[in-house]
């Protein structure tokens, strides 16, 4: 019996109720494509609910746990060469033991380190035990909260590789939009390939465009190429938005001969890199494909935190910090900041907690009134007599409830969203112009600036790891997984556990309580 994901019984928002464009797409689920258009390079993908039902599970039978397991285990299984064609592993070239050779004279590994991940290790993904459903944040599979162990395999480098160094080739591809960290993954892929004994290193330019534009060479890659370039932000390759036929992509990967492919991205890019990886195995190609996650959103499903969101974060500071003067040096001041999170609220969650001055933390994952006893403008008018001044900081996917909606889209498929920001601006004066009070609106969107940086020092750490357990989940025979920190430890999941939806907020969760303890807003409802 196929079963399908568990979901929160406390009535939070589910992950699966925000979707993003995916591959070029809008409105599907990122893990499938069913037709490809050569002509307008695109390709056409089915959209498939994400919806949980718990009939599926029969919690009077006994054996439901081990049911539910067997399911878990089977889709959290990763994909591998050897699934679909003959490969051989031998001993592997990765060592930090000595300069000398890994191998004694007779050809085996030399056992005295002991630095490898074995194939069996595994991670728990849950490590909390609720008691009730009605715990904050809680996560239950069956209404007892009964505890269910759900392993997912550890990250790191194996004792056994399915390439031989000298002979492969590696590229990389940075898609979607820009992140803190790109480089700095970019750097650790190499420096790790290098490590292996791989010489033959290129980088495809601006991301899936640089298969098929021809005026967009390979770029060779090195150590001295790739050296000084994390203390710059921006993307040493390049990025750009959409997709191409994922046919064309993959007769590009055979026509350059690559044996494996790094992909640097999002949702919407792992969903490509997945459908790659699905036509490498049908044509039964010896290509890995392995993903990176990359947002600044933080919204990526099963992730603790993707790489450049911290970055993200700490930049977004000297907008709250700028709108926050500004709000207390003004006479009845009201900073407003617009961060980005399209559907995502957790650089704005996460930056109202961190500067401590926020008054009102507006997120997508909450619905919020404007008007009435109970509205944003009503708690500001509060805030103005009591203390003076405000502090409002808002996520550009908020409220657009209240906005008027034009239903286009841009390159990667993401609906283009109003301006939630401009829109509050002109709300709050109207509102105070009308109630014969005076106020001094600041409004202050850094967008791009929070995301255009080099990343701190928690992102250069993560972004190593991330760089070099991409390289060896590569070596290690696995295609169409990515990599990531879950429940704190390095991990490889498949692809399409991660781009079922999007990673959001949970309005019940400790931290969403903590933030509007920090804010102390009420509920706008």
């Amino acid at each position: 019996m196929a079963l399908k994901s568990p979901v929160h019984y406390a009535g939070s928002i589910t992950s699966g109720q925000k979707h993003l464009g995916c591959f070029g797409v809008p409105g599907c689920d990122r893990s499938r494509c069913v037709r490809c258009d050569k002509k307008s390079r695109t390709c056409q993908l089915v959209t498939r609910a994400i919806s949980v039902d718990r009939s599926q599970l029969d919690f009077s039978n006994p054996d439901w746990k081990k049911q539910f397991q067997e399911d878990f285990n089977r889709r959290f299984s990763l994909p591998h060469l050897k699934d679909v064609i003959d490969v051989e592993p031998r001993p592997t070239t990765f060592s930090l033991k000595s300069r000398a050779p890994l191998e004694n004279v007779n050809g085996s590994i030399q056992e005295s380190w002991n630095g490898y991940v074995n194939d069996d290790d595994r991670a728990l993904l849950k490590v909390i035990k609720f008691a009730s459903p009605t715990s904050a944040g809680a996560y239950c599979i069956d209404p007892d909260c009964s505890w269910v162990e759900q392993w997912v395999h550890r990250a790191g480098p194996r004792k056994q590789i399915y390439f031989e160094p000298p002979y492969v080739k590696a590229g990389i591809v940075t898609c979607g939009g820009l992140c803190p960290g790109l480089n700095d993954v970019i750097r650790q892929i190499v420096l790790t390939l290098e490590k292996y004994g791989v010489k033959n290193i290129v980088g495809i330019q601006h991301g899936f465009r640089g298969f098929f534009e021809d005026h967009l060479a390979e770029v060779p890659l090195n150590r001295h190429v790739v050296q000084n370039i994390n203390l710059a932000g921006g993307s040493f390759l390049g990025v750009s938005r959409g997709g191409a036929n994922i046919s064309d992509i993959v007769d590009s990967i055979q026509a350059r001969r690559l044996d494996m492919l790094f992909v640097l991205g999002g949702n919407g890019t792992h969903a490509g890199a997945n459908l790659i990886h699905e036509e490498c195995r049908k044509r039964k190609l010896k290509v890995s494909i392995v993903g990176v996650p990359k947002t600044i959103d933080n919204d990526i499903l099963l992730m603790d935190k993707t790489f450049g969101f911290d970055t993200a974060v700490e930049a977004a500071q000297r907008a709250i910090n700028s709108a926050y003067i500004e709000a207390h040096s003004a006479f009845h001041g009201i900073g407003l900041v617009k961060l980005m999170g399209r559907s995502s609220g957790f650089i704005t969650m996460h930056a109202s907690l961190s500067s401590g001055q926020v008054d009102i933390c507006l997120i997508p994952e909450v619905p919020f009134t404007l008007d009435g006893p109970h509205g944003v403008l009503q708690h500001l008018e509060h805030l103005i007599e009591t203390q003076g001044f405000a502090l409002i900081c808002v996520a550009e996917g908020a409220g657009q409830e209240h906005l008027q909606q034009s239903n286009a889209t841009d390159a990667s498929g993401n609906m283009i969203l109003s301006d939630i920001g401009v829109h509050l601006q002109q709300k709050i004066k109207s509102h105070f112009k009308e109630i014969g009070v005076h106020s001094d609106v600041k409004y202050i969107d850094p967008t791009y600036m929070v995301r255009a940086v080099r990343a701190n020092a928690s992102d250069a750490i993560l972004c190593t790891v991330l760089g070099q357990n991409a390289v060896h989940g590569a070596f290690a025979g696995f295609s169409g997984i990515t990599t990531g920190v879950c429940n704190t430890h390095n991990v490889y999941l498949p692809i399409p556990e991660v781009i079922k939806s999007t990673r959001v907020v949970d309005p019940n969760s400790r931290m969403w309580h903590r933030c509007l303890t920090s804010t102390g807003q009420p509920d706008f409802h």
